[in-house]
């Protein structure tokens, strides 16, 4: 009894431990996300996403990388992307939207948020370009959330998943936050 006692809670801790994308399409697209493990990550299968359908992901523990969507019939090239950082520095996850590689791609990634705190930032943008996503490298605009559960809007309407009245100051942070497994520690 004992043993499955046991067994059972570490089950529990594993289910607990989840990290999750959702992706929110806003419109008539399909789309394909493909993703990015930085070195030494596992890698997580290209996800299709339905028109105006919701599509979450399983992400594993400590997983850092990027993801970008492909619209349907449309050449496979990165675009907007949701950069993530799963139980970093301080058991933290760090996302952000980043506009680096191609800031003309306003038909994938919108914005990214935490998906069980209504009081907490959102990186990107509903319509580009906006001062809430990263342009160049060293850009301050890495947000961070307890939450490991992840929202990714993906469309070009201009319509925000998440409409939000409390606004706030958050502490950004510097890029290499999302890129270099606990970043705080080797300062």
């Amino acid at each position: 009894m004992q043993f499955i006692t046991l067994a059972s809670l570490a089950t529990a801790a594993l289910v607990s431990a989840t990290n999750t994308v959702k992706f929110v399409s806003l419109d008539d697209v399909d789309r394909t996300i493909y993703w990015t493990g930085n070195s030494g990550m596992a890698t997580i299968e290209e996800t299709v996403v339905k028109a105006g359908e919701n599509t979450t992901v399983e992400v594993p523990t400590g997983w850092i990388g990027n993801f970008y969507s492909v619209s349907d019939g449309e050449t496979n090239k990165p675009g907007m992307l949701g950069e993530v950082a799963f139980n970093g520095w301080n058991d933290l996850t760090y996302f952000d939207v980043s506009a680096i590689v191609n800031s003309e791609d306003v038909n994938g990634v919108q914005e990214m948020y935490p998906a069980n705190d209504p009081w907490t930032p959102v990186s990107g943008c509903t319509t580009w370009p906006c001062p809430n996503a990263y342009y160049v490298w060293d850009d301050v605009q890495t947000k961070s959330t307890t939450d490991t559960d992840l929202v990714c809007t993906l469309g070009t309407n201009g319509i925000a998943a998440r409409d939000y009245v409390h606004h706030e100051e958050w502490e950004n942070f510097p890029r290499e936050a999302v890129t270099t497994p606990m970043w705080r520690q080797r300062k």
